[in-house]
């Protein structure tokens, strides 16, 4: 009579030997990685470089726009907090990391 441990052995052989099984595993995960890497962190990293670049190079009388869509011109800068002219009277009081973008003048397009 045919035994159901003996059909667990033939099914055991009949399988394949993976040979390149690590090999087949981990490649796999490898190339998701580089696709993470080179369509999403990448372009992140570059992006928060440049934004730090502008925010470094902010100085005194630049027009900037606030994340909140406020636009100013700066009065006062120092590590940590810009002073916006807002109108002839107004001055607004922010972290500088809330400044999103610097707007160019006409005359510094022109040049």
């Amino acid at each position: 009579m045919f035994n159901m441990f003996e059909s667990f052995e033939l099914a055991a052989d009949a399988t394949p030997a993976g040979g390149g099984g690590l090999v087949g595993l981990i490649l796999p995960l490898v190339l998701m990685f580089a696709i993470f890497y080179f369509l999403l962190i990448r372009p992140q990293q570059k992006k928060q470089k440049s934004r730090n670049l502008m925010l470094g190079a902010l100085k005194k009388g630049d027009k900037v726009v606030t994340i909140g869509g406020l636009h100013g011109t700066i009065m006062e800068i120092t590590d940590d907090v810009v002073v916006l002219r807002v109108n002839d009277v107004t001055k607004l009081t922010f972290d500088r990391s809330s400044i999103s973008h610097a707007k160019s003048s006409p005359a510094e397009s022109e040049s």
